[in-house]
């Protein structure tokens, strides 16, 4: 993370107040390519296409399952709320987690009206649940994607 010589400090200054190395929140964001990258492959090329968004939430939901600290880590070096990812990474999501909707959509398994937005939302509360041990994140995932199926 490079950039302005005042706010670098600043994000190392909240990353350390919240116990963050910032130099652990460069390889945390590195698995947002890697979520990204599994998003293109795997859950793309999965046989079952509407099963694509189903295993993209799971995936992501085992990565931070894994690393509790990662939304928290991601939050404090960017002094915001927000753990959506930014720039490239952010770029490669969208169109992966599009790519996802529509063929859930083809499939039959996705609403018309789905959008990456949505999936971004999901991800935040399953990021909340899991960050503050509030709930079965699973089962989070599959009253989320009831709300995703078509009517």
């Amino acid at each position: 993370m490079q950039g302005h010589p005042q706010r670098e400090g600043d994000q190392r200054r909240l990353a350390r107040k919240d116990g963050v190395r910032y130099g652990a929140v460069d390889r945390r964001e590195g698995r947002l390519d890697r979520v990204a990258g599994v998003a293109r492959t795997e859950c793309l090329q999965h046989p079952d296409a509407g099963q694509g968004l189903t295993r993209y939430l799971h995936y992501v939901g085992e990565v931070l399952d894994g690393d509790r600290g990662l939304s928290a880590a991601i939050e404090a070096a960017r002094g915001s709320a927000s753990t959506a990812p930014t720039g490239e990474t952010r770029g490669q999501l969208e169109s992966a987690v599009g790519a996802l909707i529509e063929q859930g959509r083809a499939a039959g398994s996705i609403r018309g009206d789905s959008t990456v937005a949505d999936v971004y939302m999901i991800v935040g509360c399953l990021s909340a649940v899991i960050r503050t041990d509030s709930g079965d994140w699973r089962r989070l995932i599959d009253l989320a994607l009831d709300g995703l199926r078509p009517r």
